[in-house]
């Protein structure tokens, strides 16, 4: 058995939990060791001896404390200040850490606000993501943007990260009716750009349509103004999800889904865009984001927003897309990745 555990440092979120489930089932779970911080009424997880909570003052001494003891550190995400500062002021612990890489908290270099406090964090931010040992991500142009906005020298490993970004094996129900179900967005993220698909589908709106639209997560400002839009320009074809759903039952509706529209500026919403693709969804987002180009090698086709028809999907693109899927993104290759990263 080797020294040391493998350290998990979790921001919690709604894929936090499913995981954690992921590697008791197929790892050797004394041997990792997971500290989670934020709201966990929200994201409910089963706390133990391998899996702490930390708030108060003092959590952040025990932060460092397994970080100095664990053999591996897997950073799920490089969003939060104090793990950023206190990995700055411990340089040498970056060489055994792995960044599992979000999206948003690559991409925050781009999208962040110009003012001074924001330029300041993002140089503190550079040099430590300059100097991390391992990039964890599927998606290899997220690696080589790293490379290019920071100077990223660490090792790349390919692995899907996570059981939602996953195939899953669900047999859709036939369809109700022959009105074209539309999914916009995957969240009520202002980067999903909902008023400009909604612009760009309000020409169909005499058509017999119904328009879906996540928006349980994020800000409640934005999902109301996006509400009231969706309202106005389509009346009762427009549909606002507000609600969390549980998983088999968004599961449900993707079902349920005829064409899928992602105009995010950024690699975002890919568990939703895999589960859609390996649906037989056809799928809409822009043609200059990492995840186009990964499709495109893959050989699974999706369709640019720029030229948006609702128009079903080919049957010959449908089933080589849930092939496709269903070979690359399995749940033994996710096994396969892991057991390199913790090896």
């Amino acid at each position: 058995m080797k020294q040391g555990k493998i350290l998990h440092v979790c921001p919690l979120d709604k894929f936090i939990p499913p995981f954690i489930e992921f590697i008791k089932t197929n790892f050797e779970f004394e041997q990792h060791m997971f500290l989670i911080m934020g709201d966990i009424n929200k994201y409910p997880v089963n706390l133990g001896k391998n899996v702490i909570h930390l708030k108060g003052k003092s959590h952040l001494w025990a932060l460092l404390r397994e970080m100095y003891a664990a053999r591996k550190i897997i950073l799920h995400s490089i969003f939060l200040p104090k793990i950023v500062l206190l990995l700055v002021a411990q340089p040498w612990l970056l060489k055994k850490c792995y960044w599992v890489m979000w999206g948003g908290d690559l991409y925050w270099h781009q999208f962040r606000s110009p003012s001074i406090k924001e330029n300041v964090y993002e140089t503190i931010r550079a040099f430590v993501i300059r100097r991390v040992g391992h990039f964890v991500t599927y998606v290899k142009g997220d690696y080589e943007l790293a490379q290019k906005w920071y100077g990223a020298k660490g090792q790349w490993h390919e692995c899907f990260m996570y059981p939602s970004n996953l195939y899953k094996d669900y047999a859709v129900p036939p369809k109700q009716g022959d009105t074209i179900n539309i999914l916009v967005g995957n969240s009520a993220d202002p980067s999903n750009n909902h008023v400009e698909i909604l612009e760009k589908l309000k020409g169909y709106k005499e058509q017999n349509i119904q328009i879906y639209c996540p928006l349980s997560y994020g800000p409640a400002e934005y999902a109301e103004r996006i509400t009231k839009l969706g309202n106005e320009l389509f009346g009762a074809k427009f549909t606002p999800l507000l609600d969390f759903m549980p998983f088999n039952k968004y599961l449900e509706l993707l079902g349920q889904i005829d064409i899928a529209v992602f105009a995010h500026k950024r690699q975002q919403g890919m568990g939703n865009t895999i589960s859609l693709l390996g649906l037989g969804k056809k799928v809409y987002m822009r043609n200059d984001i990492t995840p186009w180009a990964m499709f495109e090698e893959l050989g699974v086709k999706v369709f640019s927003v720029d030229e948006l028809v609702l128009e079903p999907i080919d049957a010959i693109i449908k089933i080589n897309n849930i092939k496709k899927i269903r070979e690359t993104f399995s749940d033994r290759k996710l096994i396969a990745q892991y057991s390199k990263i913790f090896g």
